[in-house]
């Protein structure tokens, strides 16, 4: 077991706490940030930075040292068009890079992975959760081998795959489409074994949604409250952001991230995915004394 929880209810709904490793999540309180580690080649932002486990370490260091309260790391891109690697070209990208920052480091570590075998190597390796952008549908053992780990997941919206997701965007009732969505996901992991102190919700701003539809959701992210569990949101350098900014450059688009961040901090988000530290810890610390 990687991590352990620890639960506390507000109103008989709300899990308030989650302890992995030294860190004690206490939702509602502050902002937590989740910074992006990709060992990829790809990435729509930042591919081929870090692939060597040199360069990753050193990524993995700073993110840490300028605020980083997790880290996310994915060896497969998963941006608008990316075709799947093999497992085994996951496995070699990620494990690596997971055991030698567990050499050295304490932070929580989460795994950006929709493959179940990805997910038990990574946690034995020394992650501590689960991040499934498929919200556990494309592989059917993801949810019971999540289970079986006793580890937290968060779960996603997407429709289709990366590679056709910009395709399926036709939403009847957006957000409630995707709540529903999120609904049946956190019911199909408590069904599978997952305490619902372990679960937690990503509505997937940019994963099958349009510009107009990303702006929606970042308005209307109190709506997702509803289910009760702690909610991520990702908008780092995203597309959209660079639609407003004209900025076709994802490493230019900071601010243009930061009034994302303050939006999603203004409507309740518990953790935010973000490539730019110090830049978002200084953002989120500023939100939080106003909004928390």
């Amino acid at each position: 077991m990687a991590g352990g929880t620890v639960i506390e209810t507000i109103m008989n709904q709300q899990v308030q706490h989650l302890k992995l490793r030294d860190t004690c999540f206490v939702w509602g309180q502050q902002t937590y940030l989740m910074g992006v580690l990709n060992i990829t080649p790809d990435s729509f932002s930042d591919g081929g930075d870090y692939n060597d486990s040199e360069a990753a370490w050193n990524r993995a260091q700073a993110l840490v040292q300028a605020g980083a309260d997790l880290l996310d790391i994915g060896g497969q891109s998963t941006r608008p068009g990316a075709t799947p690697i093999s497992p085994e070209a996951e496995l070699e990208r990620v494990i690596p890079v997971i055991k030698t920052i567990r050499k050295s480091l304490n932070v929580p570590i989460s795994v950006d992975t929709t493959r179940s075998m990805i997910a038990q190597q990574a946690i034995r390796a020394g992650a501590d959760l689960v991040n499934d952008i498929s919200g556990g549908t494309f592989d059917p053992e993801m949810l019971p081998t999540v289970a079986a780990l006793e580890v937290p997941i968060i779960l996603m919206h997407i429709r289709g795959t990366p590679e056709t997701m910009q395709q399926l965007t036709d939403y009847q009732d957006l957000l409630g489409e995707i709540r529903q969505v999120l609904r049946e996901r956190i019911t199909a992991a408590e069904q599978a074994g997952i305490a619902r102190s372990r679960l937690i919700v990503d509505p997937g701003i940019g994963f099958g949604k349009t510009y107009e539809q990303n702006l929606e959701l970042l308005q209307q992210l109190h709506q997702f409250r509803s289910l009760g569990v702690p909610l991520l949101v990702g908008t780092s350098r995203k597309r959209f952001i660079g639609q407003i900014l004209n900025q076709d450059d994802p490493k230019q688009r900071v601010w243009g991230t930061a009034a994302t961040c303050c939006a999603a901090i203004a409507q309740g988000a518990d953790i935010l995915r973000v490539h730019d530290l110090p830049q978002m810890w200084e953002v989120s610390r500023v939100a939080d004394a106003i909004w928390r």
